[in-house]
């Protein structure tokens, strides 16, 4: 670590120490996870397995840490599960959990680390829960909060409790249009000093303050939001009174029955008085909150700077505009990334679009001043995947290289310099989605200070399969059920290259190694948008009832 930024401090913006052993009594599983992405991990061995089983060690790290390697025996082995590709239940790999490590003075030197693309050893997937508790513990807490003007606040979190600076109201105001009244009526109808003899009484409108006070059994005639002139008692509404003409010229107002004292009218402090905490710090800017600080007197206010990202999208494959063509396809993941990390509170550039060249990841990590870099593709070992090469080129320390999850399998976090990390996104449009709230999301909600969600589950309206070891996110929609209530129905087209799936839904449904049946409460990743249940959106849904085959809407792969 370059920072000491893991874990933070005891009390601190982010969460509690490190201390304490795992479940297992294995020690601390974040430490644990952190040194299988460093290198550093103790032996491990697969259950049951034997002095000549296959083993692997752990991915590289910033200084040059061991990559992972395989024993030379052919028959037996685990051969590595392929990211992101869609599974089978009965796929020999899938039996897979994770690499073990050299247990044995006969386990094979460990190489040196690979330094250009190409077959990369699969590294140790870290748990999808680990995971997401290390992104989010990645940085110890947001950046020093600034000052700026109302609007400039918007989505921000705020960084010191909202004080009143006035009385809200600041003074005695009329709540309807009407009559303001003095004393039990008749009463004599006023015209106001600055009232044209020809019109209408005008009477006090809002913004303008009276000069005299109402004398008793005397009416003015007075404006929602007005002030109240002294020796007033009530506010009579305007389609509760009568106005008749006297004889001597005068006007008398009538009420079918008494105006009590303090009818319609907001008295001064009503809301808050000065010095009174309207909200507490930690507080998310939302445009109701600008409008109270700008009631309760505010022209700035100090909250936590949005998080600064840049995107890289990286292919040579992938086109801008028109429709696919000549072995190339359109790019999907640039249009979707800023505005969802736009709603994530993230200031975000338009995504840049990189060619597979190694150089050209170089130089555009090593410019980048953002808080956080996201990059699509290249995260795995092919022959143009030029994310870990270049991490290794710059420095870079790998905080979670692989993450045991369907789809998104090759994820990472990686630390380019203090407060300064990169999220490395699989190219397949689910799979990126699956890295951005697994990795993404925690991160840059603790740089913008924002509160986590809290946790919401609830039950699925048809079963779910699932991988026999990893947790798998699946597309769910929400359907308000008459019987059962809110449900999540899991939507077809959840291929890790798809999107029409997750285009129609609310939220990931977290689901756990080997499935969930109908009615099992499951996690829910929800998205800023969930509002599709509420608009009777059905189409995609599995049959209410019946099993969910993901093998169904994927040509016989899951």
């Amino acid at each position: 670590m370059n920072d000491g930024e893991f874990g933070g401090e005891p009390g601190g913006a982010v969460g509690r120490p490190w201390g304490g052993p795992s479940a297992e009594g294995g020690g601390d599983p974040f430490d644990d996870a952190l040194a299988l992405a460093n290198g550093t991990a103790p032996t491990r061995v697969r259950s049951g397995a034997g002095p000549e089983a296959t083993t692997v060690t752990t991915p590289y790290a910033a200084g040059g840490a061991t990559a992972a390697t395989s024993s030379a025996t052919d028959s037996g082995g685990d051969a590595p599960y392929t990211p992101d590709d869609p599974f089978s239940p009965d796929d020999p790999a899938a039996a897979r959990s994770g690499p073990s490590s050299p247990s044995s003075p006969s386990s094979p030197a460990d190489p040196a680390p690979p330094t250009g693309p190409g077959p990369r050893p699969t590294p140790a997937a870290v748990p999808w829960h680990t995971a997401r508790a290390l992104a989010e513990r990645a940085v110890s807490g947001p950046p020093a909060p600034e000052t700026s003007a109302l609007g400039e606040a918007l989505g921000r979190t705020l960084a010191a409790p909202l004080t009143a600076l006035t009385d809200l109201p600041s003074f005695d105001t009329s709540a309807m249009d009407g009559w303001a009244v003095s004393g039990p009526g008749p009463w004599r109808l006023d015209r106001p000093a600055d009232a044209s003899e020809a019109g209408p009484p005008s009477g006090i409108l809002a913004g303008h303050a009276p000069t005299e006070a109402l004398l008793d059994g005397h009416a003015i005639p007075i404006a929602t939001g007005a002030r109240v002139p002294s020796g007033a008692t009530a506010v009579l509404r305007s389609e509760h009174g009568e106005v008749r003409e006297l004889s001597d010229g005068g006007r008398r107002l009538y009420a079918p029955r008494p105006a009590p004292p303090g009818q319609d009218i907001r008295p001064r402090g009503q809301e808050c008085r000065r010095g009174d905490q309207l909200l507490p710090a930690g507080v998310l800017v939302t445009p109701a909150v600008l409008g109270l600080a700008a009631a309760a007197g505010y022209d700035e206010l100090t909250a936590c700077p949005r998080p600064r990202a840049e995107v890289f999208v990286l292919g040579d494959e992938l086109l801008d505009h028109g429709l696919p063509r000549e072995g190339r396809i359109r790019d999907a993941l640039g249009p979707m990334l800023a505005p969802w990390l736009h709603a994530l509170g993230v200031e975000a550039a338009p995504p840049r679009h990189l060619a597979d060249e190694a150089d050209i990841l170089y130089a555009a990590l090593a410019e980048s001043t953002a808080d956080v870099v996201i990059t699509t593709g290249g995260t795995a070992s092919g022959p143009v995947d030029h994310v870990h090469p270049t991490l290794r080129r710059l420095g870079a320390e790998v905080l979670v290289d692989g993450v045991a999850v369907r789809p998104g399998h090759p994820m990472l976090l990686a630390r380019l310099a203090p407060r300064r990390h990169l999220v490395g996104l699989p190219g397949n449009p689910l799979a990126a989605v699956s890295g951005l709230l697994t990795l993404a999301e925690p991160l840059l909600r603790t740089l913008a200070a924002r509160r986590p969600a809290a946790p919401y589950r609830a039950p699925l309206a048809a079963a779910v399969a699932g991988h026999p070891h990893d947790t798998r996110l699946v597309p769910v929609a929400y359907r308000d059920d008459e019987r059962h209530g809110l449900m999540a129905v899991p939507l077809r087209f959840h291929g890790p290259a798809m999107l029409r799936g997750i285009a129609s839904a609310d939220a990931l449904a977290v689901v756990p190694p080997g499935g969930a049946e109908r009615g099992t409460e499951l996690e829910l990743l929800e998205f800023p948008w969930s509002a599709s249940w509420s608009e009777g959106w059905t189409p995609g849904w599995a049959a209410p009832g019946g099993p969910y085959d993901p093998t169904e809407a994927t040509g016989g792969r899951a």
